[in-house]
This record gives C-alpha cells, structure tokens and sequence, in this order.
C-alpha cells in the first residue's frame, strides 16, 4: 500500500528551483486571473527569484517566466 502525502504549501513559501505542482487557489478571484495568466491546476512552477524586501516574485510556468505579486503568489497552493 502506498501513502500519499499531501501538503499545502503556498507558492510563496516555495524555494528557488524547485519545481512543484498547481493543486488549486485559495482566492478565487485571484485565481481567475493567474489561470488567464497561463497558471492552472496541474501546471509545473518553479520560483525562479524573489525581489527583495517583499517584492514580486519570478517564476517560470511550463515554460513561461511571469511576475508576480506578494498576495498572487500566495494564493497558489501546490501539490
């Protein structure tokens, strides 16, 4: 039997280079906009860097490199 771990992790507590999975969005209004962003359940993100002092975020989605922002970025909840 095989046990599957599940984890809630925010995008925003993500760590540079390493590449997770979309699950879902915890604001759906946010979530509205990173989906025509290109951003949906099931993608493959990665954080490529933050800015300093709580500044946008860098990422690459299926090879796409989008900015985001503090409150975007958290609303992603990964797999």
């Amino acid at each position: 039997m095989v046990a599957t771990v599940i984890t809630n992790k925010q995008l925003s507590a993500a760590r540079p280079g390493v590449e997770e999975v979309v699950s879902h969005y915890t604001n759906d209004s946010i979530g509205g906009k990173l989906m025509s962003m290109g951003i949906l359940p099931g993608s493959r993100v990665a954080l490529v860097r933050r800015a300093p002092f709580g500044g946008g975020w860098y990422v690459k989605v299926d090879n796409i490199y989008i900015a985001l922002r503090m409150d975007e970025a958290s609303s992603v909840v990964l797999k």
